[in-house]
């Protein structure tokens, strides 16, 4: 059985995808930036995709690569993607490559430095899609909406202000990481399909209703500030297009589930 090779594996997306991948009882390999060896019958691959150090062993006899690693600059992401598929492009034969997206990646403009400070992470997806797409290699990209763990520690860090701003008319209809990782499996272990239906939680809500909902799972108040974001992207997204395509793939686990399973 050729090895699954999982960048990003100890990160938010990919620590499901490798839990899942283990009770399959495939044979699994994590890109790592420590040299951990074998922890648990997972194979722990030394390598830096920012600079392509090691990505050649990393890749090696892998039938399937989960590309889940991500990098806050868009100049980093878009060399981590290069590097994987320069190193993924010499395999024969060559491998099913598998990326996570963000739904909205396409939909969303980014052009202004407004649009790029609030919103480049939609286009630093979209041209990590568009690579992989331009490859030659077999792929699939599944585009995601927000996590729920996300979204909690997102709220939990704006708690610590006296006073908590909302972007007002914005919706979300965010999923479980869990409900993720198993779709992310399903379409690695099947046929490449290119483009898949976006995925998404059960539920759209206010971005003001979640927050609300964060805060109190954490036994916190806040006050709650409306703020009108400006530039081309705040009102794509006002209109709604970070939510998920009349077509999309729903996981089962819903918003009011997983807060129920935080600790305060």
């Amino acid at each position: 059985m050729t090895p699954i090779l999982v960048t990003g594996g100890t990160g938010r997306a990919g620590r499901p995808v490798v839990a899942r991948l283990r009770e399959a009882g495939r044979d699994l390999r994590v890109l790592s930036h420590t040299r951990r060896g074998t922890v648990d019958g997972v194979e722990y691959v030394h390598a830096d995709l920012v600079t392509g150090e090691g990505a050649g062993d990393a890749v090696r006899g892998a039938g399937i690569i989960i590309h889940c690693a991500g990098a806050p600059s868009f100049r980093k992401d878009q060399a981590m993607t290069a590097n994987l598929i320069r190193a993924a492009a010499g395999l024969d034969p060559a491998p099913h490559l598998v990326k996570i997206s963000v739904v909205g990646a396409g939909r969303v403009p980014v052009a202004g430095p407004a649009d790029k400070a609030m919103f480049g992470y939609f286009a630093s997806m979209l041209a990590s899609e568009r690579a992989i797409e331009a490859s030659g290699l077999p792929w699939t990209t599944l585009r995601a909406t927000q996590f729920y763990d996300a979204l909690v520690i997102v709220a939990r860090a704006m708690a610590r202000l006296p006073v908590v701003p909302v972007a007002s008319g914005v919706r979300f209809q965010p999923v479980d990481t869990r409900d993720v990782a198993d779709r992310l499996v399903e379409l690695a272990l099947g046929a490449p399909a290119g483009l898949a239906p976006d995925f998404a939680g059960p539920t759209a809500y206010p971005m003001a209703e979640l927050l609300r909902d964060c805060l109190r799972a954490a036994g916190k108040r806040r006050p709650l500030v409306p703020v009108r974001l400006p530039g081309k992207a705040a009102a794509a997204v006002r209109a709604g297009a970070n939510l998920p395509a009349a077509d999309a793939t729903v996981g089962r686990r819903s918003w009011e589930e997983f807060l129920a399973e935080q600790k305060p």
